[in-house]
């Protein structure tokens, strides 16, 4: 089977000949820098121009084609122009990493250092958007536009950008690359998130106050955003007909233990926003439509069904209900499970790697049959974990995920 057609295969509810693999495919499954130049120093790759750093606040490497196909991926992802903090991912210069990793990073990418340790990032404006702590990995927003709103017009004030022909352009570009070179399947991220939006907007205990104090102006909010979303799509849309699989949106609505809000208050305040999103997703467009969510979300999975979605990743199955039998048994005929392949915040990290490859084992032969299952792990690798590991994560997922040994 080509890559394309086994991913298919499987969002369809049938078993292709192996398992998908999704390798670093996209910004919830990818590979924190220095983890992805181990394991490249470990496959041989010593020589060439280094390897990108494309998503800078979680400082994701973007794999390269050699070491998809080292280990077996079967996707690929199609870019936004601006991935985080507003950078654009359209011109490269090298840098040095805090870590000593040598790699390209955006032109524009200018991490200041702190004189407590740790970096930040800053707007042209001189704002401090983000920040890295010395003993961190990844980049906090610190800068919430929306902290001070009050009022509808407050909300309608806030600058909502849409896109424009250029980034269009860029990402129909990969996309037809990916379709006139290649054989792989193709995953275009969108975002539009509404709960989590509120997050980065007002900052994550501002919002929450006003989810429980302030319900008319986050109803004016949510509206908003999800007037904005579409108007992007009306974009966005056009761009990845005929050269993306899968549409992406993402929306984090769990904790480790429960859900962020009641599922009243996720039923009543999120859930209509999020449908109207999704309808106009499936209504235009050709595309299996992705949700990622992290945590404790499965009191509200038949929600998420019942609104459009398809596939549910990172399926976090070390969070509270989210047990990995349970799951297929419940939705496995309903949703396709995108991730769920390895526990990263325990086994992976923490555990041998006799323990990885075993764990490997358990769950795909959970996931597996019937299809509806995509193998990755449970969100990024982070920096710490050794190549070793990384290697008999995808070389146990391929191994025993179907009947491809010739």
């Amino acid at each position: 089977m080509t890559h394309r057609e086994r991913v298919l295969m499987a969002i369809n509810h049938e078993e292709p000949d192996r398992v998908p693999i999704d390798f670093a495919a996209w910004r919830s499954s990818g590979i924190q820098a220095p983890a992805y130049a181990a394991l490249r120093r470990r496959v041989g790759i010593q020589a060439g121009e280094p390897f990108r750093l494309y998503d800078l606040m979680q400082q994701l490497a973007e794999p390269e084609l050699e070491l998809i196909e080292r280990f077996h991926g079967d996707v690929v992802q199609l870019h936004r122009l601006e991935p985080s903090f507003g950078i654009r991912i359209d011109a490269w210069k090298p840098m040095t990493l805090p870590d000593g990793t040598e790699c390209l990073v955006p032109r524009d990418y200018n991490p200041v250092s702190r004189p407590e340790g740790g970096w930040s990032l800053f707007a042209p404006d001189g704002t401090e958007v983000a920040r890295m702590l010395a003993s961190g990995g990844y980049f906090e927003p610190v800068f919430f536009p929306l902290a001070n709103a009050r009022t509808a017009a407050d909300i309608e004030a806030f600058a909502w950008p849409v896109m424009g022909a250029e980034e269009a352009a860029f990402i129909r570009a990969q996309g037809e690359r990916w379709r006139r070179e290649t054989d792989y399947a193709t995953l275009a991220c969108f975002g539009g998130n509404i709960l989590e939006s509120g997050n980065f907007m007002f900052g994550f205990g501002e919002f929450m106050m006003r989810l429980a104090a302030d319900r008319d102006l986050v109803e004016c909010f949510f509206d908003r955003l999800a007037a904005w979303h579409i108007a992007n799509l009306e974009v966005f849309l056009p761009a990845v007909e005929g050269v993306a699989d899968i549409v992406a949106v993402g929306d984090d609505l769990g904790t480790q233990t429960s859900l962020i809000v009641s599922p009243v208050t996720y039923r009543e305040l999120v859930k209509p926003r999020q449908a109207k999103v999704y309808d106009h997703i499936r209504r235009h467009s050709s595309a299996h439509l992705f949700l990622h969510s992290c945590g404790a979300i499965e009191p509200i999975l038949g929600d998420l069904i019942e609104i459009g979605v398809e596939i549910i990743n990172p399926v976090q199955i070390g969070a509270a209900g989210m047990e990995p039998e349970k799951l297929k048994r419940k939705y496995g005929k309903r949703l396709t499970f995108w991730g769920g392949g390895c526990d990263t915040q325990h086994t992976l990290p923490h555990g041998t790697v006799a323990d990885v490859e075993a764990e490997v084992r358990r769950l795909v032969e959970t996931f597996r049959p019937g299809g509806g299952f995509v193998f990755t792990q449970v969100h990024n690798i982070l920096a710490d974990v050794p190549p070793e590991k990384i290697i008999a994560l995808y070389d146990t997922a391929f191994a025993c995920g179907g009947d491809h040994a010739a």
